[in-house]
Protein backbone atom coordinates (compact mmCIF):
# COMPACT_ATOMS: atom_id res chain seq x y z
CA UNK A 1 0.00 0.00 0.00
CA UNK A 2 1.29 3.48 -0.91
CA UNK A 3 2.10 5.51 2.20
CA UNK A 4 0.30 8.77 3.00
CA UNK A 5 2.64 11.79 2.92
CA UNK A 6 -0.06 14.06 4.30
CA UNK A 7 -2.99 13.09 6.49
CA UNK A 8 -5.50 15.72 7.65
CA UNK A 9 -8.06 14.69 10.27
CA UNK A 10 -11.11 16.73 11.30
CA UNK A 11 -9.27 19.99 10.65
CA UNK A 12 -11.22 23.05 11.81
CA UNK A 13 -10.46 26.76 11.92
CA UNK A 14 -12.85 29.24 13.53
CA UNK A 15 -12.58 33.00 13.77
CA UNK A 16 -14.97 33.93 16.56
CA UNK A 17 -18.38 32.86 15.24
CA UNK A 18 -17.18 32.25 11.65
CA UNK A 19 -15.98 28.78 10.67
CA UNK A 20 -13.52 29.04 7.77
CA UNK A 21 -12.66 25.32 7.70
CA UNK A 22 -15.17 22.88 9.14
CA UNK A 23 -13.85 19.45 10.13
CA UNK A 24 -12.19 18.39 6.87
CA UNK A 25 -10.23 15.14 6.41
CA UNK A 26 -8.18 14.04 3.40
CA UNK A 27 -4.86 12.42 2.44
CA UNK A 28 -2.11 12.76 -0.14
CA UNK A 29 -0.12 9.64 -0.95
CA UNK A 30 3.38 9.25 -2.38
CA UNK A 31 3.48 10.33 -6.01
CA UNK A 32 -0.07 11.71 -5.90
CA UNK A 33 -1.31 15.09 -7.12
CA UNK A 34 -4.44 16.24 -5.28
CA UNK A 35 -6.23 19.40 -6.39
CA UNK A 36 -8.00 21.44 -3.72
CA UNK A 37 -10.85 23.29 -5.40
CA UNK A 38 -13.63 25.62 -4.36
CA UNK A 39 -15.02 29.11 -4.86
CA UNK A 40 -13.56 32.15 -3.13
CA UNK A 41 -14.17 31.83 0.59
CA UNK A 42 -14.40 28.04 0.50
CA UNK A 43 -11.46 27.59 2.89
CA UNK A 44 -8.64 26.68 0.48
CA UNK A 45 -6.20 29.40 1.53
CA UNK A 46 -6.92 28.85 5.22
CA UNK A 47 -6.23 25.14 4.77
CA UNK A 48 -2.90 25.84 3.06
CA UNK A 49 -1.98 28.36 5.77
CA UNK A 50 -2.59 25.70 8.43
CA UNK A 51 -0.44 23.21 6.50
CA UNK A 52 2.35 25.83 6.47
CA UNK A 53 1.81 26.58 10.20
CA UNK A 54 1.04 30.21 9.38
CA UNK A 55 -2.33 29.74 11.08
CA UNK A 56 -3.04 27.44 14.02
CA UNK A 57 -6.03 25.08 13.73
CA UNK A 58 -8.86 25.46 16.22
CA UNK A 59 -9.02 21.68 16.35
CA UNK A 60 -8.03 18.61 14.36
CA UNK A 61 -4.69 17.13 13.39
CA UNK A 62 -2.18 17.46 10.56
CA UNK A 63 0.22 14.56 10.09
CA UNK A 64 3.08 14.77 7.56
CA UNK A 65 5.42 11.87 6.85
CA UNK A 66 3.79 10.10 9.80
CA UNK A 67 4.61 12.88 12.28
CA UNK A 68 2.40 15.46 13.95
CA UNK A 69 3.05 18.87 12.34
CA UNK A 70 2.55 20.82 15.57
CA UNK A 71 5.15 18.70 17.37
CA UNK A 72 7.74 18.46 14.55
CA UNK A 73 7.25 21.80 12.79
CA UNK A 74 10.84 22.68 11.88
CA UNK A 75 11.76 19.18 10.70
CA UNK A 76 8.66 18.76 8.55
CA UNK A 77 8.67 22.22 6.99
CA UNK A 78 12.25 21.61 5.82
CA UNK A 79 10.88 18.76 3.67
CA UNK A 80 8.09 20.87 2.15
CA UNK A 81 7.84 23.91 -0.08
CA UNK A 82 5.23 26.30 -1.41
CA UNK A 83 4.51 28.86 -4.10
CA UNK A 84 1.66 31.25 -4.86
CA UNK A 85 1.14 34.43 -6.91
CA UNK A 86 0.97 36.44 -3.68
CA UNK A 87 4.21 35.00 -2.27
CA UNK A 88 7.05 35.99 -4.59
CA UNK A 89 10.75 36.64 -4.10
CA UNK A 90 12.11 40.06 -3.00
CA UNK A 91 12.06 42.58 -5.85
CA UNK A 92 15.52 44.02 -5.11
CA UNK A 93 17.26 40.68 -5.71
CA UNK A 94 18.02 38.92 -8.97
CA UNK A 95 16.57 35.44 -9.58
CA UNK A 96 20.03 33.96 -9.05
CA UNK A 97 20.37 35.77 -5.71
CA UNK A 98 16.84 34.95 -4.63
CA UNK A 99 17.24 31.24 -5.33
CA UNK A 100 20.58 31.27 -3.50
CA UNK A 101 19.02 32.91 -0.43
CA UNK A 102 16.20 30.39 -0.24
CA UNK A 103 18.59 27.50 -0.86
CA UNK A 104 20.68 28.62 2.10
CA UNK A 105 17.57 29.10 4.26
CA UNK A 106 16.69 25.47 3.57
CA UNK A 107 20.23 24.36 4.31
CA UNK A 108 20.84 23.07 0.79
CA UNK A 109 24.38 21.73 0.35
CA UNK A 110 26.27 22.93 -2.71
CA UNK A 111 23.62 25.61 -3.11
CA UNK A 112 25.41 27.28 -6.05
CA UNK A 113 25.12 24.09 -8.08
CA UNK A 114 21.47 23.75 -7.05
CA UNK A 115 20.72 27.30 -8.18
CA UNK A 116 22.41 26.72 -11.55
CA UNK A 117 20.43 23.52 -12.00
CA UNK A 118 17.11 25.26 -11.28
CA UNK A 119 17.94 28.11 -13.66
CA UNK A 120 18.50 25.50 -16.39
CA UNK A 121 15.49 23.36 -15.44
CA UNK A 122 13.09 26.32 -15.57
CA UNK A 123 14.69 28.19 -18.50
CA UNK A 124 15.57 31.23 -16.42
CA UNK A 125 18.98 31.87 -17.97
CA UNK A 126 18.09 35.15 -19.67
CA UNK A 127 16.44 36.45 -16.50
CA UNK A 128 18.92 35.17 -13.92
CA UNK A 129 20.77 38.45 -13.36
CA UNK A 130 17.95 40.95 -13.82
CA UNK A 131 16.20 42.53 -10.83
CA UNK A 132 13.10 40.54 -9.91
CA UNK A 133 11.11 43.78 -9.72
CA UNK A 134 11.80 44.30 -13.43
CA UNK A 135 10.34 40.92 -14.41
CA UNK A 136 6.82 40.47 -15.75
CA UNK A 137 4.20 38.80 -13.53
CA UNK A 138 4.51 35.63 -15.60
CA UNK A 139 8.30 35.60 -15.27
CA UNK A 140 8.02 36.13 -11.52
CA UNK A 141 5.60 33.21 -11.31
CA UNK A 142 8.05 30.99 -13.21
CA UNK A 143 10.71 31.98 -10.70
CA UNK A 144 8.36 31.24 -7.81
CA UNK A 145 7.81 27.71 -9.08
CA UNK A 146 11.57 27.22 -9.41
CA UNK A 147 11.99 28.46 -5.82
CA UNK A 148 9.54 25.80 -4.66
CA UNK A 149 12.03 23.11 -5.74
CA UNK A 150 15.19 24.46 -4.08
CA UNK A 151 15.10 21.79 -1.36
CA UNK A 152 13.77 18.90 -3.50
CA UNK A 153 10.57 18.84 -1.43
CA UNK A 154 8.69 15.64 -0.70
CA UNK A 155 5.46 17.60 -0.20
CA UNK A 156 4.72 20.57 -2.46
CA UNK A 157 1.89 23.08 -1.92
CA UNK A 158 1.10 24.91 -5.16
CA UNK A 159 -1.48 27.70 -5.06
CA UNK A 160 -2.28 28.75 -8.65
CA UNK A 161 1.23 27.82 -9.90
CA UNK A 162 0.51 28.79 -13.52
CA UNK A 163 -1.22 32.11 -12.81
CA UNK A 164 -0.10 34.90 -15.18
CA UNK A 165 1.47 32.40 -17.59
CA UNK A 166 0.48 32.21 -21.24
CA UNK A 167 -0.91 28.79 -22.33
CA UNK A 168 2.32 27.40 -23.88
CA UNK A 169 4.41 28.44 -20.87
CA UNK A 170 1.78 27.10 -18.46
CA UNK A 171 1.86 23.75 -20.25
CA UNK A 172 5.66 23.63 -19.97
CA UNK A 173 5.54 24.50 -16.25
CA UNK A 174 2.94 21.81 -15.55
CA UNK A 175 5.04 19.22 -17.37
CA UNK A 176 8.18 20.26 -15.48
CA UNK A 177 6.44 20.18 -12.09
CA UNK A 178 5.02 16.71 -12.74
CA UNK A 179 8.38 15.47 -14.02
CA UNK A 180 10.26 16.65 -10.93
CA UNK A 181 7.65 15.34 -8.51
CA UNK A 182 7.64 11.97 -10.24
CA UNK A 183 11.42 11.79 -9.85
CA UNK A 184 11.25 12.66 -6.14
CA UNK A 185 8.32 10.38 -5.34
CA UNK A 186 6.72 13.28 -3.50
CA UNK A 187 3.16 14.53 -3.41
CA UNK A 188 1.42 17.76 -4.41
CA UNK A 189 -1.52 19.77 -3.15
CA UNK A 190 -2.51 21.95 -6.14
CA UNK A 191 -5.08 24.73 -6.33
CA UNK A 192 -6.29 26.28 -9.56
CA UNK A 193 -9.33 27.88 -11.15
CA UNK A 194 -8.32 26.39 -14.51
CA UNK A 195 -10.45 23.25 -14.73
CA UNK A 196 -8.66 21.95 -17.81
CA UNK A 197 -5.40 22.19 -15.90
CA UNK A 198 -6.93 20.48 -12.87
CA UNK A 199 -8.16 17.55 -14.95
CA UNK A 200 -4.74 17.24 -16.61
CA UNK A 201 -2.66 17.09 -13.43
CA UNK A 202 -4.93 15.57 -10.78
CA UNK A 203 -5.05 12.05 -9.46
CA UNK A 204 -7.79 13.20 -7.10
CA UNK A 205 -9.86 16.31 -6.53
CA UNK A 206 -11.08 17.61 -3.17
CA UNK A 207 -13.96 20.07 -3.64
CA UNK A 208 -14.56 22.53 -0.80
CA UNK A 209 -17.63 24.67 -0.23
CA UNK A 210 -18.17 26.84 2.84
CA UNK A 211 -15.31 25.13 4.62
CA UNK A 212 -16.56 21.58 4.11
CA UNK A 213 -15.57 18.81 1.70
CA UNK A 214 -18.32 18.16 -0.83
CA UNK A 215 -16.45 15.62 -2.99
CA UNK A 216 -13.15 13.74 -2.79
CA UNK A 217 -12.47 11.39 -5.71
CA UNK A 218 -10.81 11.04 -9.09
CA UNK A 219 -11.82 13.52 -11.80
CA UNK A 220 -13.55 10.72 -13.71
CA UNK A 221 -15.58 9.53 -10.71
CA UNK A 222 -16.58 13.07 -9.75
CA UNK A 223 -17.86 13.71 -13.27
CA UNK A 224 -19.87 10.48 -13.13
CA UNK A 225 -21.31 11.36 -9.73
CA UNK A 226 -22.52 14.77 -10.91
CA UNK A 227 -23.56 13.56 -14.36
CA UNK A 228 -21.32 16.12 -16.07
CA UNK A 229 -18.45 15.91 -18.54
CA UNK A 230 -17.19 19.36 -17.63
CA UNK A 231 -15.47 20.01 -14.29
CA UNK A 232 -16.22 23.71 -14.65
CA UNK A 233 -19.97 23.01 -14.56
CA UNK A 234 -19.48 20.93 -11.41
CA UNK A 235 -17.45 23.76 -9.86
CA UNK A 236 -20.25 26.22 -10.63
CA UNK A 237 -22.89 23.86 -9.24
CA UNK A 238 -21.03 23.45 -5.96
CA UNK A 239 -20.34 27.18 -5.72
CA UNK A 240 -23.99 28.10 -6.29
CA UNK A 241 -25.71 25.29 -4.44
CA UNK A 242 -23.55 23.74 -1.72
CA UNK A 243 -24.40 20.08 -1.52
CA UNK A 244 -24.61 17.61 1.31
CA UNK A 245 -21.42 15.84 2.19
CA UNK A 246 -21.07 12.49 0.40
CA UNK A 247 -22.22 9.47 2.37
Amino acid sequence: MTAALLRVRNLTKRYNSFTAVDGISFEIKEGEVVSLLGPNGAGKTTTIQMLLTLVSPTSGEIEIFGKNLAEHREELLSMMNFTAPYSLLPYNLTPREGLAVFSMLYGVRNYKERVSSLIDEFNLGELADKKIGKLSSGEQMRLGVAKAFVNNPKLLLLDEPTASLDPPTARQRRAKILELIQKSGGGVLWTSHNMREVETVSDRIVFLSRGRIMADDTPQNIKKRFGQEDLEEIFITIAREPLREPS
